[in-house]
């Protein structure tokens, strides 16, 4: 296998990766904000206003 198979192999499996954590990441904070939701707790909106849901 030449090295520059080898630096595609490794660039496309750190894609991946990332792409797994950022899916695991957008899970976590959906389950904490139903959980939030569920105790109700009002949370911040991305500009700082407070949303009603």
């Amino acid at each position: 296998m030449g090295p520059e198979l080898q630096y595609q192999l490794i660039i496309n499996r750190v894609a991946d990766l990332q792409e797994e954590a950022a899916n695991h990441r957008r899970a976590r904070q959906a389950k904490s904000a139903r959980k939030a939701h569920e105790r109700g707790e009002r949370r911040r909106g991305v500009f700082g206003k407070t949303t009603t849901s």
